[in-house]
């Protein structure tokens, strides 16, 4: 993404309310609907500034990876975990086999080679673990937003099923998530559209408004997995080995 980008983001989000909501939907995630042992052996791969490590961290003995040496040093400095260089597809310097979750956190769009990624990340699973997938939802969605972030694509549910079975992975839960503000972004982008504003949806809103936008999207965390979601600005899969599918 452009640096500009990275700096803001890098900056807010420990206290921005779409990195904030997002973590409380991420543990809700990983303590509802993955099953992990004791001390479970974690990866996340593409880690960024290290938003997540913390909460990661709290399920497992946590690895991670990032491909960026500027967010690396950041999260390193942030979390105390070493980080590890690496890139998707190819380039993940950790043993096959190993990790009961790994966590790709909105970092599939990013990258041109999806069906190959996952694949890659596939082989890193241990034979019950699990692969989580978050990912920007809905294409007719896209708009500058996404342009400065570098993204390569917005996910269907179905579209990113197809992308995991063409890598050889079986999705065993999804769904969409962050749907109650999914009219007001629909809305702000049209506007956007129409002005011609150019510029992305993650700057800092006021004090006030952060912490109203951010109670509505962690309160989501309370029905994920219990209650289907029809649409959502993201979208969230978990998925596991062939062999490891429920019956």
């Amino acid at each position: 993404m452009e640096q500009a980008v990275f700096a803001r983001m890098a900056s807010n989000e420990a206290e921005h309310w779409w990195f904030a909501g997002r973590r409380a939907i991420l543990a809700t995630l990983v303590a509802r609907l993955i099953r992990l042992p004791e001390r479970a052996r974690i990866l996340e791969v593409g880690c960024g500034s290290g938003g997540n490590l913390d909460l990661l961290a709290g399920f497992g003995r946590l690895d991670a990876l990032e491909q960026d040496a500027t967010a690396r040093a950041t999260a390193q400095a942030r979390s105390g975990i070493a980080v590890g260089a690496g890139a998707l597809p190819h380039d993940l310097p950790v043993a096959d086999g190993a990790y009961d979750l790994v966590a790709l956190l909105d970092v599939l769009e990013h990258v041109e080679a999806d069906e190959a990624s996952l694949s890659a990340l596939g082989a890193k699973l241990a034979p019950e673990g699990r692969l989580l997938v978050t990912v920007p939802a809905m294409p007719w969605l896209w708009s500058a937003h996404d342009v400065v972030h570098h993204h390569k694509r917005r996910y269907t549910r179905a579209g990113l099923g197809r992308t995991v079975a063409a890598a050889g992975l079986v999705v065993e839960r999804s769904g969409y998530f962050n749907t109650a503000l999914f009219p007001l972004a629909v809305a702000s982008r049209a506007l956007k559209a129409i002005l011609g504003d150019r510029s992305g949806d993650d700057e800092m809103p006021s004090p006030s408004v952060n912490a109203v936008l951010k109670t509505v999207f962690a309160a989501e965390r309370h029905l994920l997995g219990r209650l289907p979601m029809p649409v959502g600005l993201s979208l969230y899969a978990v998925v596991g080995r062939p062999q490891a599918a429920p019956a």
